[in-house]
This record gives C-alpha cells, structure tokens and sequence, in this order.
C-alpha cells in the first residue's frame, strides 16, 4: 500500500494482491520506522466498516487509518472500479479529501517493483 499526503489530501493505492486481502481480511497495515524510540514510526492503515456508507479516516497516536464501507470492500475485486472518494468535513472551514485507488503500473522509467500492479489503461495495447 502507498500513501500520498499533500496538506488536507490523503490518498492510498492498493495493488492487485492488497485489494483481495482487504475483501477478505478487512484490514492492511504498514508501518515506517523513523528511529527505535516510542512514537518513531507512522503507521497507516486501511479497515472496513460495516457503520459507514463512504470513506473516513482518522488519526490518533501516529496512525492514520482510512475506512471503507465493507460491502465496497468485497466488491472492489471484482469490478472496474478504480476507487474511491470523498471529502471528510473537519470543521466547518476544513475539509479532509479522502482518495482510495488501485495502483496502476506508471507509464514512465521506474525502479520500483510493479508486477502487482493493475494494468495502466493509459497504455498503448499492442497486438
């Protein structure tokens, strides 16, 4: 799972294999270690929810935790779908925009590993 935060933006993208054991499981998990001290790493999270109709996330002891409605959850395998969004009020003049995607391979050079990933539909098909 990857994590992207620009101010009151928060965005994860799942691979193929994390979106199954979220259907299946309910939850993933990663952590980043910053040091061996409490508090030194930020742990982020997605889980479903059977009480929620949208994504919601939260943040509480240096863990961010996004939500997904469980039905959602189950479904997403098996559909098109490429994800999901919502804008979370904070207050009344803050808002929190929520964003839940499948990670599709990049269309440019890259090192990282991208063989989990979902087929780019930007890309050229070639037969």
């Amino acid at each position: 799972m990857k994590i992207r935060i620009k101010g009151n933006f928060v965005r994860y993208r799942l691979t193929k294999t994390e979106v199954g054991v979220l259907a299946e499981t309910g939850a993933i998990v990663e952590e980043t270690c910053f040091g061996t001290g409490a508090g030194q790493k930020l742990v982020y999270a997605l889980e479903t929810r059977e009480d929620i109709t949208h994504l919601q996330a939260d943040f509480n002891q240096q863990r961010i935790i996004m939500y997904l409605p469980t039905g959602a959850a189950k479904n997403w395998p098996h559909e098109d779908r490429t994800g999901f969004e919502h804008v979370q009020m904070i207050t009344p003049e803050i808002a929190l925009h929520l964003l839940l995607e499948k990670d599709f391979v990049c269309l440019d050079e890259t090192i990282e590993d991208q063989s989990d990933n979902y087929p780019n539909p930007h890309h050229e098909q070639k037969d």
